[in-house]
Parts: structure tokens; C-alpha cells; sequence
């Protein structure tokens, strides 16, 4: 009896070292992850740091002196072009897009979560099967329509489509999110005589405030960071951040420096909307995880 005794107890007191060091181990292997993931980006912002002969050095120079050059020539200080018509070109663009992408990915979303049409699956599976697409295929005709139209050059084309590529995405998105609210709470609205625009923004909208800003934060980033439609579809007027990226590569000369200089900075608004965001961000993306 003794003996089983102190078996037990020394099972027992082995199962809560045995977690902790499956925790410090899962923990040790989540930090490396994190730095793989992360390494890139901070080698990019040191080497946007160096002089074009260090940054092209191989093996790379790690502690070659620090310099702004990379900045001076992003921001035309050194008599290039300025990268501000670009900038706003990307932001009018992105920004409009996701709210015009809000605007209508909602009352689709509502009519697949809480009032289900028929077969909804099947709708978002059409939804979805839009984006397997190649981009590719569809350039051409774009490019064909955008010239007979008059509308090359200009940035209310990419608003245009940067909504419908994002629209689908949106909508299967916020269904899942809808499908949280409960339904009573819209009944009795509609009891008290709110029709279906009042139910929407002042009802539903809050509820789903996480999930609406995790879904414009995604069709945020992917506005963003959209080049081939942009390097295709504009020239100068209407050039956005990534095509003005793309001015910097030449087939003569360095140019490592200033091209990280100029990613960092492409990719500040990115990163700042993402932080602003990240709380509603985790809720939105947890929403629907447990039932």
C-alpha cells in the first residue's frame, strides 16, 4: 500500500515538470520562429541604413557606417523624383476601395448570416472561386477595357478594381462574422420600426465592429500592395507606392540602399494601421472560433 503510495505521488509531481518543460520548449520554438519571420525585415531597415557600397559588400557588412543616403534619395533630396503623388495615388486608392468594399460587402453579408437565402453555401463557394482566378488572365481584358474607356492612367480604375478583387473576400469574411449577432436583438429593432438601413449601421455595425475592422484591414493590405494592375493599368498621374518602388531597380548601378529605404517607408502605413487595429483585429478574428 506504501509503495503504490509514493508511485502515485511520484507520477503525480513528474506530470507538472513534464508540462513545464513542454512549455519552455514550445516557448523556445515560437521565439525562433519569431526571429526567422522577423529577420528579414530588420536586416532590411539596417541595410537601408548603409551607403550603396556597403549594402552591395559580399558578405554583407553588418557594422559598416550609418547613413541617410538611402532616405535623401527616396524623398527626391538628392534632385529625384518626390514620392508623394505616389504615396497619396496609393492611399486615395486603398482607402476609398476598402470603404466602398464595406459599403457593399455588408448587406451581402447580412442576407447570407442572418437572413440566409437559399443555398448561401453555394454563393460563397462562387464568391470564393472568383479569387482562384490567375490575375494574369484577366489583365489583358482590363487593359482593353480601361483604354477604350479612357480610363488609363487613372486612380478612380484602380479604386474600381481594387473593390471588386476585394469583394468577395469581404463578403465571406463578414458572414461569418454576421452569423454572431444574435437574431433577437434584430427582431426587435425591426418590432420597433427599424428598417433595414437603421438595423445595419446601428444595430449590426456595432456588434460586428471587430469583424468589420479585421475585414478592412485585410482589404486595406491587399489594396495596398497591389502592383501588377497598377504597374499595368498607370503611367504617371496615377502611379501608386509599389510601381514608384519599382523606378528604383536599374539595370546599371546599386541601388540595394535606397530600394529597403523606400520599402521601409512603403511599408510604414501597413504597419501603423495594423497596430492601430490589432485589438479589433484578434476579436475579429476569433469571432466564430468557439460556438
Amino acid at each position: 500500500m506504501a509503495t503504490a503510495t509514493a508511485t502515485a505521488a511520484r507520477t503525480t509531481g513528474a506530470a507538472p515538470r513534464k508540462g513545464r518543460v513542454q512549455g519552455a520548449v514550445l516557448g523556445v520554438v515560437a521565439w525562433l520562429a519569431g526571429l526567422v519571420f522577423v529577420m528579414p525585415l530588420l536586416w532590411m531597415v539596417l541595410t537601408s541604413f548603409h551607403s550603396e557600397t556597403d549594402a552591395a559588400t559580399n558578405p554583407p557588412s553588418v557594422a559598416a557606417s550609418l547613413t541617410l543616403d538611402g532616405y535623401r534619395e527616396f524623398f527626391g533630396l538628392t534632385g529625384g523624383a518626390s514620392p508623394w503623388p505616389a504615396l497619396i495615388n496609393s492611399l486615395t486608392a486603398s482607402l476609398v476601395s476598402t470603404l466602398l468594399t464595406l459599403l457593399l460587402a455588408l448587406p451581402a453579408a447580412y442576407a447570407l448570416s442572418i437572413r440566409p437565402v437559399k443555398k448561401w453555401t453555394d454563393v460563397l463557394f462562387f464568391f470564393l472561386s472568383t479569387k482562384m482566378l490567375p490575375l494574369v488572365a484577366a489583365l489583358l481584358p482590363i487593359y482593353l477595357f480601361a483604354k477604350n474607356t479612357g480610363l488609363l492612367d487613372n486612380i478612380w480604375m484602380l479604386v474600381i478594381l481594387y473593390t471588386a478583387m476585394n469583394l468577395p473576400i469581404a463578403v465571406w469574411m463578414m458572414q461569418s462574422f454576421l452569423a454572431e449577432v444574435p437574431v433577437a436583438i434584430i427582431e426587435a429593432a425591426q418590432i420597433d420600426g427599424a428598417r433595414l438601413p437603421t438595423v445595419l449601421g446601428r444595430v449590426v455595425a456595432p456588434i460586428a465592429l471587430p469583424g468589420i475592422a479585421a475585414t478592412a484591414l485585410i482589404c486595406f493590405i491587399f489594396s495596398w500592395n497591389e502592383l501588377m494592375f497598377a504597374r499595368v493599368l498607370t503611367g504617371v498621374v496615377a502611379e501608386t507606392a509599389p510601381v514608384f518602388l519599382t523606378t528604383f531597380i536599374t539595370s546599371q548601378g546599386l541601388f540595394l540602399a535606397k530600394v529597403c529605404a523606400a520599402s521601409l517607408v512603403i511599408s510604414l502605413p501597413v504597419l501603423a494601421a495594423g497596430f492601430a487595429a490589432q485589438d479589433k483585429l484578434v476579436q475579429g478574428l476569433s469571432l466564430g472560433a468557439v460556438k
